[in-house]
Order: structure tokens, then sequence, then C-alpha cells
């Protein structure tokens, strides 16, 4: 029933992360200003006729009222029927869904770098030793703080002077099949989530290092590889994995500044054009595939969370009252 429960929560989550996103997308487009009727006509270039216009607006619907037409694009999210692109004259659910699977690459091969470079900086710190090993520590906790805050499009920047034009060993864009295209995206998105990452596991390290079931398997015989590796890890990583469902949220945003500034096609680059250009369905459509994405990735974090650590959630609150009552009972 527990499981039952939690999977019905997640269904109307979802639906709810979709009505809020729909809502607040289509009468934000539409208080923003500008007519989508000109991106039904080609731009604001096209110098089409008043009855091209009155046409077109009858044909899209534009004539109608502002809750008519919001009705019925949820409407057509509800019968999962995303409608067709002003600009592109093609299905939404088409342009989306040839664009999603590289944004999704994109974010995670990200969060996976940024879990490698977080898990080993907080290894390296938590294992320094002797007056080197802090200062170690001191520089590698400072540079976690400078990760959270760089931009993406200043560290995207960076990485292109140095290792495209300057060295040479990776190209500027990412467009075409390569792996070598991947590396710069890549690490521009890991860098500042690899920074909040490598902070939670640094302190949940340091925490569980001191508890007492890391010091009863030190007693017994076990050494600091082991006690790190088999006991002290797991409980530190599930903070981070907890994070990591925001994270990818974070990443999928990130993701609109990198792939403009590598040339990258993907979802990102998408939303731009589609927003710059009043498409209103493949607005909606592209932000309502990222939150519902950003759902099932959170809903994922939540499983792995359950089952690296499976007890039932308040347990510990329960066994603290039970401790606490057990005096009480004692003296009755």
């Amino acid at each position: 029933m527990s499981v039952l429960r939690w999977a019905l929560g997640r269904v109307v989550a979802a639906a709810l992360v979709a009505w809020v996103v729909t809502t607040v997308v289509f009468f934000a487009l539409r208080a923003a200003g500008g007519d989508p009727t000109e991106a039904i006509l080609g731009g604001p270039g096209s110098q089409a006729s008043a009855e091209a216009v009155a046409q077109a607006r009858s044909d899209y619907g534009l004539d109608r009222p502002l809750v008519v037409q919001y009705l019925v694009q949820m409407q057509r999210i509800v019968t999962l029927q995303l409608g067709d692109s002003y600009a592109r004259k093609q299905p939404v659910a088409d342009l989306v869904g040839a664009q999603l699977p590289s944004t999704i690459l994109l974010a995670v091969l990200a969060l996976v770098l940024a879990w490698v470079i977080a898990l080993a900086l907080a290894t390296l710190s938590t294992r320094s030793r002797g007056p080197l090993g802090r200062a170690a520590s001191g520089i590698t906790q400072a540079g976690e703080i400078v990760a959270t805050v760089v931009p993406h499009f200043w560290l995207g920047a960076v990485l292109i002077l140095v290792f495209s034009s300057t060295l040479g060993w990776f190209p500027a864009t990412s467009v075409g099949a390569s792996p070598a295209g991947l590396v710069l995206p890549v690490v521009t998105l890991a860098v500042p989530v690899a920074g909040f990452l490598g902070q939670l596991m640094r302190d949940g390290l340091d925490e569980a290092a001191a508890s007492p079931f890391a010091t009863t398997a030190r007693a017994r015989g076990a050494s600091e590889s082991r006690v790190l590796w088999r006991h002290t890890l797991r409980h530190a990583a599930l903070p981070a994995i907890s994070l990591s469902g925001w994270a990818f949220g974070s990443l999928l945003s990130g993701a609109v500044v990198v792939e403009s500034l590598f040339g990258r096609p993907g979802l990102g680059r998408l939303l731009l054009d589609a927003t710059s250009s009043r498409d209103v369905p493949v607005v909606v459509g592209a932000v309502l595939v990222v939150a519902l994405t950003y759902t099932v990735v959170m809903t994922i974090a939540d499983g792995l969370e359950r089952i690296v650590d499976p007890r039932p959630r308040g347990a510990d609150r329960d066994s603290a009252a039970d401790r606490s009552a057990a005096p009480e009972k004692a003296i009755v």
C-alpha cells in the first residue's frame, strides 16, 4: 500500500506540474506582447495583407477569446495532442521528440561527470592528512564554492578559448556525431553541479566518519578504506542522491545557454528560437516535456534513495518515541 500511495502521489504531482507549467507559460507568452500570427505568416518581415492575417487568425483560433484559446490548449495536452508549430508548420511532438534525445544525453553525461568529480574531491578531501593535506582540502573547498557560482556562459567561453582556440584539443562547436564535440559542453554543465554535490558529500563523509557505526567498524579491525567504501560513503551519498533530481533539472535549464553557445542542436535551442518567434505551441510543448522529464528524474532519485536507505520514512522518529516512552512503561 505504501508503494501504491507513493506511485499515485507521483502521478498526481506530474499532472499538477503539467497544468501549472502550461498555464504559466501560455499566459506569460500572451502577456509579453506580440502577435503569434507573425510566426504563422513567416515572421515580422513577411508584410502579409490584412486579409491573410485575418484568415490565419481564424484558421488557428487566435480570433477567439483568450480563455477559449487556453481551454483548447489544455484539451490538446489532455489528449496528448500538442498541436502544430506556427513557424515550422510541423507537429510539435515531432519537433520536440527530434531534439529531446540530444538534450537528455547532454544532461545525463554532465550529471555522471559531476558525480565523478564530486566523489573524487570529497574522498580526497576527507582522507587528506598533515599540513599539505589540510592545505589541499582547503583549496578543494574553495574550488567547490567558486564552481557553484560560475555562470555557464562564462565557463563555456573560457573553455572554448583555452581548449579549442589555443590548444586545439576539442572543437568549439558540437555539430555532428563526434564524441569530441560533447566534451566542452558536458564539462561546462557539470562543473557547477559538481561543486554542490562535492560540498554535500564532503560534509556527509565527515559526519558519517564520526558516527558510532564507523567507530564500531574501526574497533573490529576495519581499515579506513573499508570504512569509507563499505559504510560511510553510502550514508554520505543520500543527500547527494536527493539533490541529483534538482541537479538534473538545473542541467536541462542550463542546456538552453550551453547548446546556443556551442552551436549544439537540442531542446534548449528549439525553445529559445520558439520563444523569440512567439511560437506558442512549441514553447508550451517544450517546457511541458522538460517539466515532466524533471518529475520523472525526481521519481527515479527518490527510488534510488529508498534503495540505498531502505528504512521506512519516519522510522527514526518512531524509534526515538519508543525509547522516550520506555522509562514511563517501566515506572508503570
